[in-house]
């Protein structure tokens, strides 16, 4: 799947509600904050974390590639 980014960056919680990989905002925070977001394959807990271009994001079976 692939997200093309309109600003310098997008938050990480913003990133899987406007993909509509969840159902609310706090639904994304509370799997990433229990571990569930791979970026760049890293596990990454900040749900604010600013995703830029390049970027690859991993949510169970979904990989995001941010462009």
């Amino acid at each position: 799947m692939k997200y093309e980014l309109k600003d310098e960056y997008i938050e990480l919680y913003k990133l899987l509600k406007v993909l509509d990989l969840v159902d609310s905002g706090a639904q994304a925070k509370f799997l990433i904050a229990d571990g569930y977001a791979i970026r760049n394959g890293e596990v990454e807990t900040r749900k604010r974390a600013k995703i830029r271009k390049g970027d690859v994001i991993e949510i169970a079976d979904v990989v995001i590639e941010v462009n």
